[in-house]
């Protein structure tokens, strides 16, 4: 009876979001969760790492970060990376799989930098396009890696001790 129960289980979780030829029995449920906590994360570090930051401005006499939208662009991607590197660290992530999507948070920002200092757009629009490009980007860098975002946490984790024990 337990062998039934244990295929008829196996056959439920595969039908209800396995994604097809993912290693460790990856998910599309989990995937979407690595993808929302990371925007979490994002946001946690936006507000605690922003308002920071903004009080220090405020202290130096610059209070209107609006007037400087170059910095205030470098800054929120910043505080955005940070919180969520710490996320994802945290959830067992390597270094190399955060610096990637480090970068990813950062093109979009960085690529709408060119036309900001041309004056083809606005710095309300080089932080809305940043920050609306800044989403499909990271998606893009975990599809490429999908297997990996489909995983569950601990999966992460096990990987991360025996590539620090590989280190030491």
């Amino acid at each position: 009876m337990a062998r039934v129960l244990t295929d008829v289980n196996r056959q439920t979780a595969t039908s209800i979001g396995e994604i097809p030829g993912a290693p460790h029995g990856g998910s599309n449920g989990r995937f979407i969760r690595h993808f929302l906590e990371m925007i979490a994360a994002m946001i946690v570090g936006m507000v605690v790492l922003g308002g920071l930051v903004s009080g220090i401005f405020a202290l130096l006499g610059h209070s209107n970060l609006v007037h400087y939208a170059a910095l205030r662009a470098i800054l929120m991607a910043t505080n955005m990376t940070v919180g969520m590197s710490l996320w994802m660290r945290y959830r067992g992530h390597n270094w190399p799989r955060i610096q990637e999507m480090a970068g990813a948070m950062f093109a979009p920002f960085i690529l709408l930098l060119v036309p900001f200092w041309a004056g083809l757009i606005s710095g309300g629009a080089l932080l809305a396009g940043g920050h609306l490009l800044m989403l499909p980007s990271m998606l893009g860098v975990m599809l490429l890696r999908r297997d990996e975002y489909s995983q569950d946490h601990g999966q992460h984790s096990k990987k991360r001790v025996a590539a620090d024990a590989a280190e030491a």
